[in-house]
């Protein structure tokens, strides 16, 4: 039986944050795109996050333009996609969901 510190250390959260506009038609294009990734993808929460309702957020993750992926590994950012390049985003989500942490006792 895993100890609880072992079940908890299997759990990597791995996150895929779309940040979107209403307004950006690339963005629009991408929601359907996305959301066939997050279905493909169990192993990682997908967020679509509206810069225009949470700005706040998207200053934070220094978002300038739309789309932008951001790719997180137990809360802190790995990897940013800056644009439409569907190819691209699912060989970065590919190697997110794939990749794991190495524990060194």
């Amino acid at each position: 039986m895993e100890s609880q510190e072992q079940q908890n250390k299997s759990r990597v959260v791995k996150i895929v944050a779309h940040f979107t506009a209403s307004w950006c038609m690339p963005s629009v294009a991408m929601n359907p795109y996305f959301e066939e990734m997050a279905s493909e993808f169990p192993d990682a929460l997908f967020l679509t996050v509206d810069v225009d309702d949470v700005k706040e957020v998207a200053s934070k993750m220094e978002v300038k333009a739309m789309p932008t992926f951001v790719l997180m590994k137990d809360g802190s950012q790995v990897d940013k996609i800056v644009g439409a390049n569907p190819e691209e985003i699912r060989k970065r989500i590919e190697g997110l969901v794939q990749s794991t942490r190495v524990y060194v006792a």
